[in-house]
């Protein structure tokens, strides 16, 4: 005896629900997936000038959260922080650690000292002007860091708004993915005071 053709099309239909309860579970876990890797890991924009030569504005960097649920930020480290700068506390900006808690930071003659030693520091744009870098010094107390923008000219950073508690880093910035040619991990410089 011949099967009916009504029969026919139930495989059909089971196999177009499970096709899309596979579409659906797939689209659910990229989503899951994108969610974490958005918290996990921020991408963060480069804007303005304050950290060039070693980052112009329009760039993309990723953000490590993970690199201070291990670790402390060290001198040197490149991080991402909500300005602790009254009426501006939720603008995420980018600066380069350089002093610890507990350090005392000077600056002299448009020049750093950590604890009286000369930090030598490489990366820095251009020599400061003094009407940007005069003569003073700044305690840092547990948990906060002090922190510069490479473009000692045009920065607004711990000369403006003081140290920055640990409360405010969202992370380091490990990573450039644009510009194309830019690609690769964030440069280090060895940054040890004499």
């Amino acid at each position: 005896m011949a099967p009916h053709r009504e029969d026919a099309p139930r495989p059909r239909l089971a196999n177009a629900r499970a096709l899309l309860r596979d579409i659906l579970a797939t689209a659910g876990f990229v989503i899951a997936v994108f969610t974490l890797l958005q918290l996990a890991i921020p991408r963060s924009l480069v804007l303005g000038t304050s950290m060039q030569p070693n980052f112009y504005e329009g760039q993309r960097l990723v953000i490590s959260r993970v690199n201070y649920l291990f670790g402390e930020p060290q001198r040197g480290d490149i991080i991402v922080f909500n300005t602790p700068e009254e009426g501006r506390r939720s603008t995420a900006v980018i600066k380069r650690v350089i002093g610890m808690p507990g350090e005392e930071v000077e600056m002299i003659d448009q020049q750093i000292y950590i604890n009286g030693e000369l930090l030598p520091e490489p990366y820095i744009r251009e020599p400061c002007r003094p009407v940007r870098c005069p003569d003073r010094s700044w305690t840092l107390g547990p948990d906060e860091y002090f922190v510069l923008g490479d473009n000692r000219n045009d920065s607004r950073d711990s000369r403006t708004y003081g140290a920055v508690g640990a409360e405010y880093i969202i992370g380091e910035a490990v990573f450039r993915f644009w510009p194309l040619h830019k690609f690769g991990s964030v440069p280090r410089f060895d940054t040890q005071a004499d």
